[in-house]
């Protein structure tokens, strides 16, 4: 195999693929597949699209393989019991696909900010609290950032937390209820 999945030139062509034209219809990039909207079968237009399932292993190209709707696309392909595969699909004259430019969004993708080094005394970024130039300040809140409470006891995290599981409580309530009221088995 050489690179993106296409079989090398050497190899000789499946006797049952078929070569066609079109573009990309689809590509779900997370995923990894999608389908092509081929125009030409064989050098001969079709009057309707039909479409092509395509998956990423299939695309000749380098990096993070993937399509861009719309792109122009050539590839070979052939029948399955799903219906018709690509086997190789590259740009148009045989070239490199472009690929789209999102990338999957994953767990490996963090939202946070980087933590750092954080003075535990001011929260200043560039120095420790044994460097602090401030006298000790008072503790806060992690939650609201206010001096009379920790965050442990804080109004504000328990409003929320108790605003987000209103409707999962409300179930478990009914729940309990529904089983109270049930008739004990008797012997």
């Amino acid at each position: 195999m050489a690179e993106g999945g296409c079989p090398k030139a050497e190899e000789e062509e499946d006797p049952q693929s078929f070569h066609g034209e079109g573009v990309c219809k689809w590509f779900n990039v997370r995923m990894g597949f999608g389908f092509l909207s081929m125009s030409t079968r064989d050098g001969v237009p079709l009057e309707t699209p039909v479409d092509v399932f395509v998956h990423q292993s299939k695309l000749h190209m380098e990096g993070f393989r993937s399509l861009k709707e719309g792109e122009a696309v050539e590839f070979t392909f052939k029948k399955s019991s799903k219906g018709l595969e690509s086997q190789c699909v590259t740009g148009p004259g045989g070239a490199h696909c472009l690929g789209s430019d999102r990338r999957p969004k994953g767990k490996s993708v963090q939202k946070r900010r980087p933590k750092g080094d954080r003075c535990y005394n001011c929260g200043g970024l560039d120095h420790h609290a044994k460097e602090c130039k401030l006298p000790p300040q008072p503790k806060r809140c992690h939650f609201c950032q206010s001096v009379a409470h920790m965050v442990a006891n804080c109004p504000a995290k328990a409003q929320q937390s108790s605003q987000g599981s209103q409707g999962r409580s409300s179930g478990v309530e009914e729940e309990k209820t529904e089983h109270s009221h049930s008739p004990s088995p008797t012997n």
